[in-house]
């Protein structure tokens, strides 16, 4: 009697503990959720053993399909260093994209660019920052604010620094007197 209960159990083991892959991969798999996602996430670019950029943000997911993708979000920061290490511009945004096939960061809303040095601060809606060459730019209205003054206008482009810019479109009048800058 033993072994035939014994028999009968492992016989209901064997046929009753089966799953349907695609059952599973249906619950447990979604093909749009994220590859990655980190919390308090930083990234920094760094020549020469020195960093060069600082990023950091709360919230960051990363897409590898179709295009190599790292949204950010929640108190993006991404500071600026100088040779020496010091920070020379601190960018912030409440929103942050990564394209890791062109090297080109993307910020939006609420987007702010400081310069220490200067105390000059940029405020807009969106910025491009290109990695290789250093570049800033937005098509977008741009807020300058400095101890010198205000300054609006369409479209701006400069160095991560934030040191000299070129304002594409600029609107209002501006005070500048002989041989000094903005």
């Amino acid at each position: 009697m033993f072994r035939s209960l014994y028999i009968l159990s492992c016989f209901l083991l064997l046929f009753s503990c089966e799953n349907n892959m695609d059952d599973v991969e249906r619950v447990s798999f979604n093909p749009k959720s994220a590859d990655e996602v980190i919390v308090d996430f930083r990234l920094v670019y760094s020549d020469s053993g020195f960093a060069r950029v600082s990023l950091h943000a709360g919230f960051a997911e990363t897409y590898r399909t179709p295009v190599h993708l790292t949204h950010l979000r929640d108190s993006l920061r991404v500071n600026f260093y100088a040779k020496t290490g010091e920070i020379i511009s601190t960018l912030t945004a409440k929103y942050g994209k990564i394209n890791h096939s062109t090297n080109q960061l993307m910020v939006k809303d609420s987007v702010r660019l400081y310069n220490y040095k200067k105390k000059q601060t940029l405020k807009t809606e969106v910025l491009y920052w290109q990695q290789k060459d250093s570049l800033i730019y937005t098509p977008k209205r741009v807020y300058i604010f400095s101890p010198k003054g205000k300054f609006i206008g369409e479209g701006l482009k400069t160095k991560q620094d934030f040191s000299t810019y070129e304002v594409l479109k600029p609107q209002g009048n501006v005070l500048i007197e002989k041989e000094e800058e903005l």
